[in-house]
């Protein structure tokens, strides 16, 4: 088990990261293609609507441009209106030539907001393992069934837009890129933040097909941003692609709404919280059997839990199964679901927790969820794997235990609930290193000095100062 130091916390301002960039003073017109999730709340489009609008905040011309279903985010939507690959057209072209032909207007019908918006709660329900077909087609870009689609975002992001630089927010969407930089010519970036999860779920004979296709599409791309250390690290193995191609840049947080002081609990019952999407890869069976585990410790402080997230109907029934768990075992009063639908929801959800734990299966190469019980004055406990120990390692803002061990994850509550100064200090360091570093600022900052490196000395993005 590691655990955050119990020290003076330093200062705000004071606080050294080696990877901090100063900000560029140049004007960049950028174009940020992210990928929707079918009515979800996604980290990456989270991210990626954050990111965008802290660029534009800084005097930057960014467009959020989303593919297959518009974005989900509890903050103000920057995104545009248009959607291209939308989820139904990519889906019909890969199932009948015919809508290989129909004229583009047709298409632009199917791509109707709206119409995604209502088809996506249906479209959510597909296993990424029945998506190989499609996957593969939609990665061979103008070679596969979707080359239509792929005419269209090229020839607006020529004709219409005229990107200095361009941002895939996955190279799940690389397909496009080797037509978009010989039509364009312009710097291309990928950001990796989960591409693994989705590969590794796909049948052997799709994956290792659609990993052969990313590789030669990345021939076309210049760099890769990653938002761990860790990530960048698995992925240059993982993907084989060049390490010294990839660039850390940390998740930022808007801080707005986060953060009011709140009274510290230092006497239980105290409150344990899972903030998450509600599925087995997020480990919510896992956070129900630490609970179970937990209550059964000896001189275990009195505790209970709260849960909230994105709950999806596929997963309901996974969802009733670990209540009924909990029901068995007389801990239903001890246990409750609360709907986080607005930001100012999440925010009330973050202040009312004593701990935060959200014990992936999988490497989580974010954590935005980690972040955001910091910047509310709320440390955690997580498995060491993936981003985690980064950044509780960055922050000091709580501990990390044994992967998929849910006693151990229990004893890491058990740890911090009994001992509340060394919990405050956790809590304290936290808060204000998230204030001070992890901020949507920051990372455009980073961001944007980032891409400057990629920029011709010439390019008309050079001219002029950005905003303050």
């Amino acid at each position: 088990m590691t655990t955050c130091p119990v020290r003076p916390v330093p200062p705000v301002g004071r606080t050294v990261f080696p990877n901090r960039l100063k900000r560029t003073d140049h004007r960049m017109k950028i174009a940020l293609i992210t990928a929707g999730a079918a009515g979800m709340y996604c980290g990456s489009c989270m991210h990626d609507n954050t990111l965008a609008a802290a660029m534009i905040q800084l005097g930057h011309e960014t467009l959020l441009v989303p593919t297959f279903t518009p974005i989900r985010s509890d903050e103000e939507d920057v995104s545009q209106q248009r959607v291209f690959f939308g989820g139904i057209n990519v889906y019909l072209q890969q199932k009948s030539f015919l809508f290989r032909m129909t004229p583009w207007f047709v298409d632009r019908l199917l791509d109707f907001p709206k119409l995604l918006r209502w088809v996506s709660r249906f479209a959510s329900r597909t296993p990424y393992h029945e998506m190989g077909d499609l996957t593969l087609s939609m990665l061979e870009g103008t070679h596969g069934k979707q080359r239509k689609e792929v005419s269209k975002m090229v020839d607006w992001l020529e004709n219409d837009i005229r990107p200095d630089v361009l941002i895939f927010s996955n190279v799940l969407l690389s397909g496009v890129i080797p037509e978009i930089k010989s039509r364009l010519n312009k710097p291309i970036l990928a950001t990796l933040q989960g591409d693994d999860i989705f590969l590794d779920a796909l049948p052997e004979s799709y994956r290792s097909r659609c990993m052969s296709q990313i590789r030669e599409n990345a021939k076309s791309i210049d760099g890769y941003i990653t938002t761990s250390d860790y990530y960048a690290d698995f992925m240059a193995e993982y993907m084989n692609l060049p390490r010294e191609a990839m660039h850390t840049i940390y998740p930022g947080l808007k801080l707005t709404g986060h953060g009011a002081e709140q009274p510290f609990r230092a006497e239980p019952p105290y409150t344990v919280g899972y903030f998450a999407r509600i599925c087995p890869e997020k480990g919510f069976h896992q956070f129900v059997d630490a609970f179970l585990a937990y209550s059964g410790l000896p001189d275990a402080p009195p505790c209970r839990i709260r849960v909230s997230g994105w709950l999806g109907e596929q997963y309901r029934a996974f969802f009733q199964e670990q209540m009924a768990k909990l029901a068995a075992a007389g801990l239903s009063d001890r246990v409750e679901y609360v709907e986080s639908p607005t930001l100012a929801d999440k925010v009330r959800f973050m202040q009312s927790l004593d701990i935060l734990s959200v014990p992936t299966e999988y490497r989580e190469p974010k954590g935005l969820y980690i972040l955001e019980a910091l910047a509310n004055g709320v440390p955690v406990v997580q498995p060491g794997h993936g981003s985690f120990p980064e950044l509780v390692a960055r922050t000091g803002g709580g501990l990390t235990v044994e992967p998929n061990q849910p006693q151990a994850l229990a004893r890491g509550w058990q740890t911090l609930l009994a001992d509340p100064d060394r919990r405050r200090a956790c809590a304290e360091q936290g808060k204000r290193i998230v204030w001070d570093y992890f901020t949507d600022r920051r990372m455009a900052e980073e961001t944007l000095a980032m891409l400057e490196r990629y920029l011709p000395q010439s390019s008309p993005a050079t001219v002029g100062a950005s905003a303050d």
